[in-house]
């Protein structure tokens, strides 16, 4: 878990304060995959450090604020479903999303392997982020 919430710490701090992205890559395998929602402006899968630095950038210019208040982590040897509450803000809009994640996440030797994230609500999503409102 200890490696799982440096990554989570490194993601926020890249979405709310800019920081760089290498302290979430020494978290991350080399052969790491994202695997999002398709609807999403930044769906699709997104593999190896290159595509995690993609998508992390097409994440950020969706959301500048990321904050996860409840979390509750379940593991069984090298997998983690973690469940999420909290609110993300919208970068274009400035409108908040109160919402709940569900993250199935894969290991190998201490680092991240996969993703897989699991929306409440996808709808709700594009809802906050479309700026037509």
């Amino acid at each position: 878990m200890t490696t799982l919430r440096a990554f989570y710490a490194a993601e926020a701090a890249y979405l709310t304060e800019g920081a760089g992205f290498g302290e979430m890559a020494r978290h991350l395998a080399s052969d790491v995959v994202m695997y999002q929602a398709s609807s999403l402006p930044y769906g699709g899968e997104w593999h190896g450090h290159d595509g995690f630095r993609r998508f992390i950038a097409a994440m950020g210019d969706s959301w500048d604020g990321l904050w996860f208040d409840d979390q509750q982590f379940l593991s069984d040897g090298d997998r983690v479903v973690v469940h999420s509450r909290g609110r993300l803000r919208a970068r274009r809009t400035g409108r908040e999303l109160k919402t709940s994640l569900l993250q199935w996440i894969s290991f190998r030797d201490g680092l991240i392997t996969e993703f897989r994230p699991y929306y409440h609500d996808t709808s709700a999503v594009l809802a906050v982020l479309d700026e037509q409102g």
